[in-house]
């Protein structure tokens, strides 16, 4: 997979809580210069990430986060999140599942959690990403949060908020793959530094990456 086309799988990432608009101005620059398909930028930077790409006339997603990164507000507050990150103009959003509910066996909770923000979102042509934070979960919790991601219309899974104790691994997207099937999107997150890293992740069933290490991944790529 060449430089091009490995570019296209990620999510150009920066939520670092101290990230200055300086750091998502050269976010967004890196974007249109490597082709990255989105940039993934903290609630508060949406409109400044926005608003600079369509300045630049570039053709670069805005992807932001929900209940990031411990997934554990309530869900009126995730919507209301969702809600001003798409008037800001967000085009998907990577939201955190709760965890202790899932982990309580709570799945209605958990199932209406996540569908309450795919319903604003895809009111508004937006997608969302459903983080499952694997590196807390057992594989039973693993294959049960997919489902109850992809019972509430969700548009991908996602491995790891890269908040957590662990980031993605070969096999946990492997598992995601097998339980969503070929409907819905798998994004892997969290540690991933190299395009041998990256590679593996898209050979086990992602369809897209999300990194701070965009830029690095693209450099280790072949050229053709």
């Amino acid at each position: 997979m060449n430089k091009r086309e490995i570019a296209k799988y990620i999510d150009h990432t920066n939520l670092k809580p101290y990230a200055t608009k300086e750091d998502i101005i050269k976010l967004c620059d890196e974007a249109i210069e490597y082709g990255f398909y989105a940039v993934c930028v903290n609630p508060y930077r949406v409109k400044l990430a926005k608003d600079y790409l369509r300045e630049k006339n570039a053709n670069i997603k805005v992807a932001s986060v929900i209940g990031f990164p411990l997934g554990a507000t309530p869900t009126e507050v995730k919507v209301f999140e969702a809600k001003k990150a798409l008037d800001d103009g967000a085009d998907e959003l990577d939201m955190v599942i709760n965890i202790g509910a899932l982990k309580d066996k709570d799945y209605e909770y958990v199932k209406n959690d996540i569908a309450e923000v795919v319903k604003v979102a895809h009111e508004r042509g937006a997608k969302v990403k459903v983080i499952i934070e694997t590196c807390y979960l057992t594989e039973e919790e693993k294959v049960k949060a997919c489902e109850l991601a992809k019972e509430a219309g969700a548009d991908f899974v996602k491995t790891s908020t890269g908040f957590g104790t662990g980031g993605a691994t070969v096999e946990d997207v492997r598992l995601m793959r097998k339980v969503v099937g070929p409907e819905i999107g798998v994004k892997a997150a969290g540690g991933i530094r190299t395009y041998e890293q990256a590679l593996a992740m898209i050979e086990a069933g992602a369809n897209r990456i999300g990194t701070s290490s965009g830029v690095k991944i693209v450099k280790g790529a072949p050229d053709e």
